[in-house]
């Protein structure tokens, strides 16, 4: 594994070497909009591999995405490789239509100490709940980035991330599918402690995630990429697009619905995905909202 050819994927040309929040923040955004988040491989008849030799492959050589697991893993490798201080932890994923957290910890994130101060560093969360800068490890401090005003807070060793949303201004009201819309304007994202992890931690969430009937991973397809300006988001046949702050506080986000015929061209063209195998579109849970 050659960190120049992850430079290479992921579109990062820049020469400075220090190791700063500056750079930090480059590599996260480079990366999150050059690497989808996508579980298609679920819904292709294929694993979701964990080893990092394998995810190089799959993200690096292949030029594919992956799910947490996968992309926070290789975010380590790159900035610890780097010579970051980084560490992995575990977080417990807020359930919008159940009002509760995960009973075990299914996210991979990263924190990175830079200069004394402590930062939660996550490359791989879908649409627009994905942090576009590292977040400073402060309770109860507003961290305005674009696609939201993130929150951390911090409860007897438990820290939480929330974030404050725009409105939606959807100009297509017929196409519109409020199940994708996340209907409050405060959305909880994950918990988490900071006790360290390595990836070994994961394996049984990672199987489970892609076998169980009852996983939302095997429930639907999705796939996720940032821009210069929003995200794109697949779910199912359901092709979104939110462009952040289109007017004062207000998101644009734009709806279409896709034939099958038509997925491959579009995985193609606006996620940069070419798929070796047959792909099977599904949209069986609400877990996921733009």
């Amino acid at each position: 594994m050659d960190i120049k050819e992850y430079f290479e994927r992921i579109g990062y040309q820049n020469s400075r070497n220090k190791l700063d929040l500056q750079t930090l923040t480059e590599i996260l955004q480079h990366q999150i909009r050059a690497v989808p988040f996508e579980n298609l491989n679920i819904h292709c008849g294929e694993p979701m591999e964990l080893s990092l030799e394998a995810v190089f492959d799959h993200v690096v050589r292949k030029k594919r995405g992956g799910w947490c697991l996968q992309l926070n893993n290789l975010f380590y490798w790159a900035l610890t490789t780097m010579g970051f201080e980084a560490i992995m932890l575990g977080g417990q994923v807020y359930n919008s239509p159940a009002c509760r957290y995960s009973k075990t910890l299914i996210h991979l994130l990263l924190m990175v100490t830079l200069s004394g101060k402590k930062y939660i560093v996550d490359a791989a969360f879908p649409f627009s709940c994905q942090p576009w800068e590292p977040l400073e490890l402060i309770s109860g401090k507003d961290q305005p980035q674009v696609p939201a005003i993130f929150h951390l807070t911090e409860e007897n060793g438990t820290w939480y991330l929330a974030q404050t949303k725009r409105q939606h201004y959807v100009p297509n009201q017929e196409f519109i599918d409020s199940s994708i819309l996340e209907k409050n304007n405060h959305r909880k994202i994950f918990s988490f402690t900071l006790e360290p992890r390595t990836i070994e931690y994961f394996k049984s969430v990672s199987e489970y995630a892609q076998t169980s009937p009852t996983s939302v991973m095997v429930k639907t397809s999705l796939c996720s990429l940032q821009t210069q300006e929003g995200v794109h988001g697949l779910l199912g046949t359901t092709l979104v697009y939110k462009k952040f702050n289109y007017k004062d506080n207000v998101d644009l986000v734009e709806f279409k619905t896709l034939k099958e015929e038509e997925i491959e061209e579009v995985l193609k063209h606006i996620f940069g995905i070419n798929l070796e195998t047959k792909f099977v579109p599904k949209r069986g849970d609400f877990f996921f909202t733009i």
